[in-house]
């Protein structure tokens, strides 16, 4: 399973009752009222911080976006008077997209400027993730590019982790394990069967495209292996090869360049296939200007996702997010940071007047799993001594359509589900 989704731990336990006190079993919906500035600490901000590769080697737009959503969520809410009166003070730090950069940025927030926490940490190399964990602080909903948030304890990923997380190796001795769902989803709602994966001849990439062709492999698929040069990509090649195997769907593992650019090639030599299904990087509403040469591909995109479609206005938090950004382009992962943000807050008022590092990780740690409103499938976290060999396992569904923007497909995402096998990979 790709990494993307490899970390995400879906928890359908049942739902806890407690009382309010610190690390309370509070059903979300009684967060949803604003607080009341009627306490002692009323005037201290709560300083959190934000660390991102906005000037990453592979380009700044991809590793923004989760910083942009939570810095709108916390203007939003000090907008509306802070948390219980208290404004959130965000310190954002760009590591560059380097290992030494970001154990810099590691060293400025928690050292010299002191933050309570992370929020929405998206980070090329999270070199410094054993020096936060170290120090006890913790990161909420950071973006698992990395090995880093099945690895490490205090580490929050947005889409959460079944993994031991005790330092080390990451996961169960150095594998982590992900599921089929996304191609058995294609499989049974489209009848796909044949499948191509385009990666570049590097290591990362070539990796990303194993771990993509052994979930087809499990599902059934034939699968058409397709590698191009990093520096010299022949597309135009790649593309005639998959419209004379007859490809149902392609995958990638690229950047949004060259998906743009593989796009163009399939439309030129004429491919059509039911999906080109990319990554939740390229969900955003810059497609018509990213992909502006390739009309007919450009309307084949599919993409999945733990989080519900940023486009869909008809839920109430989708339309709160999207009206604190108005204005500016949009990205799932603006709205993975907005419910990142979220989430701490939500951790840090269930603390009332005590608020505590370790207030705010019983929050995250308890048994009953987080939505942010509905904006996430049901994230937890549960140190599972062995990896399940099976689970149930929930996706958002969306494709693009020029008059349209992103069309929710499948339903609604809690209920588009599938029992699928999980099967190991090292990061």
């Amino acid at each position: 399973m790709p990494p993307r989704r490899a970390a995400e731990a879906l928890l359908l336990a049942a739902l806890l009752t407690g009382g309010a006190a610190c690390g309370s079993r509070l059903p979300e919906s009684d967060f949803d009222s604003p607080p009341s500035p009627t306490r002692s600490n009323a005037a201290e901000p709560i300083r959190v911080g934000i660390i991102r590769s906005a000037t990453s080697p592979v380009g700044g737009a991809a590793f923004s976006g989760p910083g942009d959503g939570a810095k709108a969520y916390f203007d939003a809410l000090n907008a509306k008077g802070g948390l219980d009166g208290r404004r959130i003070e965000v310190v954002t730090c760009d590591d560059g997209g380097s290992g030494v950069g970001n154990n810099e940025c590691v060293h400025k927030l928690l050292d010299e400027r002191r933050v309570f926490a992370l929020v929405a940490t998206t980070a090329l190399e999270y070199a410094g993730a054993p020096l936060v964990a170290k120090a006890g602080v913790p990161d909420i909903g950071g973006q698992p590019i990395g090995p880093a948030y099945d690895t490490y304890p205090h580490l929050y990923g947005i889409y959460g982790s079944l993994a031991p997380r005790a330092g080390g190796k990451p996961g169960w001795n150095g594998t982590l394990y992900g599921g089929t769902e996304v191609y058995r989803y294609f499989a049974r709602e489209h009848g796909a069967r044949t499948a191509a994966v385009v990666s570049y001849n590097q290591a990362a990439s070539a990796a990303y495209a194993r771990m993509i062709t052994q979930g087809l492999k499990a599902e059934g698929y034939r699968v058409v292996g397709e590698q191009v040069d990093f520096a010299l990509p022949n597309f135009r090649a790649v593309a005639a090869d998959i419209r004379q195997q007859g490809a149902d769907l392609v995958f990638d593992a690229m950047d949004t360049h060259g998906n743009a650019q593989l796009c163009e090639a399939m439309d030129a030599v004429g491919v059509r296939v039911t999906a080109k299904v990319t990554n939740v990087q390229n969900w955003a509403s810059s497609v018509p200007k990213d992909f502006k040469n390739a009309p007919s591909c450009r309307n084949a995109l599919w993409v999945t996702g733990s989080s519900r479609n940023h486009d869909d206005v008809t839920h109430s938090a989708v339309r709160e997010f999207r009206e604190a950004m108005k204005g500016r382009e949009l990205s799932q992962w603006q709205l993975e940071g907005w419910a990142a943000a979220m989430w701490f807050t939500d951790a840090a008022r269930s603390c009332a007047a005590d608020l505590t590092r370790a207030c705010v990780e019983r929050f995250v740690n308890r048994p009953e799993p987080y939505t942010a409103r509905g904006l996430l499938l049901p994230v937890g976290y549960e140190k599972l001594a062995e990896p399940p060999k099976t689970r149930r396992t929930c996706l958002s569904v969306a494709r693009w359509q020029d008059d349209k923007g992103w069309v929710t497909q499948g339903g609604e995402m809690t209920e588009n589900c599938f029992t699928v096998p999980q099967l190991p990979y090292q990061p």
